[in-house]
């Protein structure tokens, strides 16, 4: 459902490389599947690759496919009109965006993803046409009117409604879905809006039978843009293939980024769960997609969901359903992205942990049955909830479809620690994903669980077990190369920390510029994670964490570190924040500095001399003059850069 946002500048890093060599998930992932171990990916073409067409989307496909995505759903890709460049106000059903390519290419990228045994989907919008149509002249019967005026759907001034009682509209609408089926072999709908009450039943239980049945051979599939067993229950029977769990997703939202028990989801889980009783359709399971990013100002997965955002997406993949990933969620999901204006995903800025985690969990999705959709035999598919006695932020539960079994554990906590769970199958299990580890690369260990086993977690922690013998998978050692500290946009505020050893590094910046925040990370403490982005020319990891500029720059900062207890240790609690800022663990400071900044010894070391942005201001209005080189340069404790 296309909704009005405001356009906010994206935020870019730079993070480090690392040569990617293939395992034991991409063997996995690259393979094809069938229904109910599907993974499916939201791709908006023009901001997937910097040329943002058919041809370039078509060249990282099989990057795509190493993460697990069986099916792309391509957001709509007809020529827009309406005054709004919305994606969602189509011009003319029958042709594609310019900008993207023509009819030929998107019939090349289709090929090419069946290729490598992946689907096409196509964003279908059957609500409304843009106000400026082929069909607003031509067939002007097409639409709704109020006296001699067409209408505007929820006051919407970019689109004009169809009339679905007009019989020429509904078979038109009828034959722009097999014309695609024609033009460019696609495999299935996704349908947006599909709750309008402008759309009766009864013109989705003829046109979905009809569409299914067109093509001898081929398979054509349906996913619907709503909550069907809440908030739309009157198409239950319309036959829809897949709808949003969108009351799931709600409910994760509200439960956001200050959520610390586990009661919680585990509630929210079971209402999920029994919302397929007495339903044939599967449930496509999200944190985030173009309406959750891009509307309201605009969400990341971290404003939304904080540190939570990696358990979370841990139980939307292992709990029930199809797991969708949106437009560049897989390296972190951290950038608004302005569909109406197409911007780019900054592909530099990659949160491996996350990466990897849903390179698993799509490989788990795969080849584990323990985790089938559960989409149309319920009754073979289940989830049980273990007891845990002794951490109320840890939740424990079993997946089970008929041999196959698997445990999942989640720590919603802000504090690593032990778990004692019991009703554990005793047995042989293979560990596949370890949030302790997972930032370095994918691994499998071989481990023996009693009925009754205690598990250490970390903090926003998760494990998840496989029953039976697996073969072990060593924790890949990463290469780095050295990293110089980068800014990549002048809207970007970021904090840097040099430290002497690897760990978990966390960062909580706040400011009230006159009644509110204008900088919050996961609104509780200790706020979120650093981004491990390499080395230094002296071999000392540098941490990063961007924030996107608002309104001036954040008052306060704390940096705490993880050490596996109970408390994160604070590095360094209360300083004055300094746009840019660097900050050096275990070096000393007089008083006439900053603490934590790094001194003007360190000045060759940080350098950046192919920054090409605007001059940096300091809290104190400094800057580099105007015959200084390019640099970073420090006075009186304050860091700025002239680039």
């Amino acid at each position: 459902m296309r909704k009005a946002i405001k356009l906010l500048v994206l935020l870019f890093t730079v993070c480090f490389s690392q040569t990617v060599t293939a395992d034991y998930i991409d063997d996995i992932n690259n393979q094809k599947y069938g229904n109910g171990h599907h993974v499916i990916y939201e791709m908006n073409v023009g901001a997937f690759t910097a040329a943002g067409t058919f041809q370039a989307a078509q060249a990282q496909l099989a990057e795509l496919k190493r993460i697990g995505v069986d099916i792309v759903w391509l957001m709509p890709i007809y020529p827009r009109g309406g005054g709004i460049n919305s994606p969602y106000a189509a011009k003319d059903f029958q042709q594609v965006n310019s900008s993207y390519g023509t009819i030929a290419d998107l019939k090349a990228f289709v090929a090419a993803a069946h290729t490598l045994d992946m689907q096409v989907w196509l964003d279908w919008v059957p609500n409304h046409t843009a106000t400026d149509a082929t069909w607003v002249t031509t067939h002007p019967e097409y639409y709704k009117k109020s006296g001699n005026n067409f209408v505007h759907p929820n006051n919407y001034g970019d689109v004009y409604q169809l009339n679905y009682g007009n019989a020429d509209l509904t078979k038109a609408m009828t034959d722009c879905l097999k014309f695609w089926i024609d033009e460019a072999d696609i495999d299935g709908y996704r349908c947006d809006y599909i709750s309008s009450p402008e759309i009766p039943t009864s013109y989705w239980q003829t046109a979905i039978p009809e569409i299914k049945a067109y093509k001898s051979g081929k398979t054509i599939t349906f996913l619907g843009e709503a909550d069907i067993t809440t908030d739309a229950t009157r198409l239950k029977t319309a036959g829809f293939d897949y709808d949003y769990a969108w009351q799931f997703q709600s409910q994760l939202v509200n439960f956001g980024s200050s959520g610390n028990a586990a009661a919680r989801p585990k509630a929210f889980a079971n209402t999920l769960i029994s919302n397929q009783d007495g339903i044939s359709f599967g449930r496509m399971l999200y944190l985030t997609n173009h309406d959750q990013n891009g509307n309201d100002g605009g969400h990341t997965l971290t404003s939304f969901y904080g540190a939570n955002r990696y358990p979370l997406t841990v139980l939307t993949f292992t709990l029930w359903g199809m797991p969708l990933i949106y437009n560049g969620q897989e390296i972190g999901g951290n950038q608004v992205l302005n569909y109406f204006t197409d911007e780019k995903i900054a592909w530099g800025s990659v949160d491996e942990r996350m990466q990897n985690t849903i390179r698993t969990l799509s490989a788990l999705k795969h080849s584990v049955a323990a985790f089938h959709d559960g989409k149309t035999t319920a009754e073979m598919h289940t989830v049980e909830w273990l007891t845990v006695t002794n951490n109320t932020a840890v939740l424990a539960y079993r997946c089970k479809y008929g041999d196959s079994e698997a445990l999942v554990l989640l720590n919603f906590g802000t504090a690593a620690g032990t778990a004692t769970v019991t009703g554990i199958n005793a047995g042989e299990y293979g560990l596949w994903l370890d949030s302790e580890t997972i930032g370095q690369g994918v691994s499998r260990q071989q481990v023996s669980l009693n009925a009754t086993y205690t598990f250490s977690l970390g903090a926003k922690g998760y494990q998840v077990y496989v029953k039976g013998q697996f073969s072990e998978e060593a924790i890949p050692e990463k290469q780095y190369e050295t990293y110089t500290p980068t800014l990549d946009s002048e809207s970007e505020v970021s904090v840097f920390l040099e430290t002497a050893t690897e760990g978990v590094y966390n960062v909580w910046a706040w400011g009230d510029l006159g009644g509110g925040e204008a900088y919050t990370l996961s609104g509780s403490w200790p706020g979120d994670a650093m981004t491990l982005m390499g080395k230094n020319a002296n071999g000392r990891p540098v941490y990063k964490y961007v924030q996107t500029k608002t309104d001036g720059i954040p008052a306060n900062i704390i940096i705490t570190r993880y050490d596996g207890g109970s408390e994160a240790k604070r590095l360094w609690d209360g300083a004055p924040f300094v746009n840019h800022g660097y900050y050096v663990e275990g070096i000393s400071y007089n008083e006439s500095n900053l603490p934590g900044i790094i001194t003007t010894t360190g000045i060759t070391e940080v350098r950046a001399e192919k920054l090409t942005k605007d001059y940096i201001y300091t809290l104190s209005g400094i800057r580099v003059g105007e015959d200084a080189p390019k640099g970073i340069y420090i006075r009186n404790g304050h860091k700025f850069i002239k680039q």
